[in-house]
């Protein structure tokens, strides 16, 4: 599937209708792969990350402009904060039977999710951040999102 230009439609379509059209020229999507290798965050730019396994998405997040270490390597490692992608696969009784470990985890993120990016320029806020995320949770229902005791 090319979430790359669905992302790019999410984006333009819901901003447009509420009013406050986000440009192509202030945010670009990058798909990472299979394997991927995640990028830090450059100077003046914030973000949404993705990571989708086997036919569903496992988690999305933003990272404001002074947040790289949750956009770059916080998700790999489960104990560098609450709520990673890590810690969450490792709590997952259905991925038990895939060989994971603390130690093997974020190595496992790379080489088995694919990670799709959304960079946005810090001048369109943090409103337009929270809009995108928000929309692709709508959209998506990340598995290791909100609590499933909501749901």
């Amino acid at each position: 599937m090319n979430y790359s230009d669905e992302f790019n439609k999410i984006i333009e379509e819901v901003s447009r209708m509420l009013g406050r059209p986000i440009h192509k020229d202030k945010y670009k999507v990058i798909d990472r792969g299979v394997p991927h290798s995640p990028q830090s965050l450059q100077t003046g730019m914030m973000g949404v990350y993705t990571f989708w396994y086997n036919g569903t998405f496992l988690k999305i997040g933003k990272a404001g402009p002074k947040s790289n270490a949750r956009f770059f390597s916080q998700h790999y490692n489960p104990r560098s904060a609450q709520s990673t992608l890590a810690a969450s696969i490792l709590d997952d009784k259905n991925m038990k039977n895939k060989g994971i470990n603390e130690d093997n985890v974020g190595e496992w993120i790379r080489n088995n999710c694919r990670r799709i990016d959304i960079l946005l320029d810090v001048s369109l806020g943090i409103f337009a951040l929270e809009l995108i995320e928000s929309a692709l949770h709508y959209k998506y229902e990340p598995i290791y999102e909100g609590f499933v005791t909501q749901r």
